[in-house]
């Protein structure tokens, strides 16, 4: 599709004289719409951004907008934030035709025409973004609605003919899920779609009792999003991967497990370059499961390297919660002169534990390198507007906190 057209779908003004950068970083849902709209409308760069970024974030968003692109504006003129656990600000650049092919691809996967949804999620994130672009373009409704309502209790009514659909983080989920009046609610969607990260078996059997038609998924903001999801009723039936790819993206593991994404929909590059045919895109690590789904295993760009070992932080941190009987943990890796990187595992405050008991506990359960060296309180808990855990935040909380060079 072209901007032009899309524009005129989502109602902007015609703006095709404007060629100046647009940073659309509204908090408000309506105002964020007409003005993304606006923009879309417009001859320039389209530039989106977290409205609650502090500093460090707006400086970095700015230096790249700065930065100019010499190709053309109908190629590669939305650019959504993205950033690995390094913290680095990465813009990830998308059009009309990427949009346009992966909500054909989410509409042809779970058979809908028409998508009505409610939104809860950040519209400046690739997952809030596609939620309210779906219904746009399929001419269905989008009920933008406030988590805190949500939360509490006050949950809106679902009106129209169409599926509905909803979006959320894992502690999103966790929090409706302890909630009889809110499990009522969720029950009446006809998918409700998880992501941002792997969820627990915990969750998933939880959500599966309350008889809630989830949807885990797996995808990027360089996919713009979901690139494969398992359907609600697979789910239902007992499966508990990603599922399978959306029609138009295919999917492939390396025998090093690093997930190769192919897709209609996948990123023309990051601001200001622009590639050509960008070919596989390397994702997460994973799996297949035996019903032939996605097993996600954990961010590749947050593998540790200790003494020449790799080891993955997400596998740790699941050992960890069983063994250790915690809730919150993350495992990082911390420079260390000797090892390159040493293995930590941060905690909330009031939930360290001792070394000794951990390595009596984990001595059957993980190879030696793979042990934490360190625990580490924090005694604020930082999460991004997903409701993520933010690995970058915790890392510069703990610099300095752990010896470098101790065993």
């Amino acid at each position: 599709m072209e901007r032009s057209a899309l524009a005129e779908r989502l109602g902007g003004v015609d703006r095709t004289g404007s060629t100046g950068a647009v940073v659309v970083t509204e908090t408000d849902p309506l105002q964020f719409q007409a003005a993304f709209a606006d923009a879309v409308a417009g001859a320039g760069p389209v530039f989106l951004a977290d409205p609650g970024w502090g500093t460090q974030e707006r400086e970095q968003l700015q230096a790249r907008v700065r930065l100019r692109s010499s190709d053309s504006m109908e190629t590669g003129w939305l650019a959504i934030p993205t950033g690995g656990s390094s913290g680095q600000l990465k813009l990830a650049r998308h059009d009309g035709e990427t949009i346009v092919a992966a909500v054909a691809g989410f509409s042809q996967h779970f058979g809908w025409p028409v998508v009505n949804a409610v939104g809860v999620l950040p519209l400046h994130h690739v997952a809030g973004l596609m939620g309210w672009l779906r219904c746009a373009l399929t001419g269905g409704r989008y009920e933008a609605a406030r988590w805190s309502e949500i939360a509490a209790g006050a949950c809106p009514e679902l009106n129209g003919d169409g599926p509905w659909c909803l979006s959320l983080v894992l502690t999103q989920l966790a929090r409706l899920l302890d909630q009889p009046a809110s499990v009522a609610w969720l029950q009446r969607f006809e998918a409700v779609l998880l992501g941002g990260a792997a969820a627990g078996p915990d969750l998933l059997e939880a959500a599966a009792q309350a008889g809630v038609r989830l949807v885990p998924s797996y995808g990027a903001t360089e996919t713009l999003g979901m690139a494969a999801a398992l359907r609600a009723d697979a789910f239902l039936a007992g499966r508990r991967d990603c599922g399978d790819a959306l029609p138009h993206a295919r999917l492939r593991i390396a025998d090093d497990g690093l997930i190769g994404i192919e897709a209609k929909s996948l990123f023309r590059g990051y601001w200001p370059d622009l590639h050509g045919e960008a070919g596989w895109y390397p994702g997460d690590l994973g799996r297949w499961s035996a019903d032939g789904g996605l097993i996600i295993e954990g961010r590749a760009d947050a593998l540790i390297n200790t003494g020449g070992e790799k080891v993955n932080p997400t596998e740790v941190e699941a050992r960890l919660r069983v063994v250790m009987g915690v809730n919150q943990v993350v495992v990082l890796g911390t420079p260390d002169p000797r090892w390159g990187e040493r293995v930590v595992a941060v905690v909330p405050s009031g939930q360290a534990w001792s070394m000794v008991e951990m390595r009596e506990r984990l001595a059957a359960e993980l190879a030696p390198y793979k042990w934490p060296k360190a625990c580490v309180e924090v005694a604020s808990w930082p999460v991004n507007a997903m409701g993520k855990v933010d690995r970058a935040a915790l890392r510069r909380a703990v610099s300095g906190a752990v010896d470098p060079g101790g065993d």
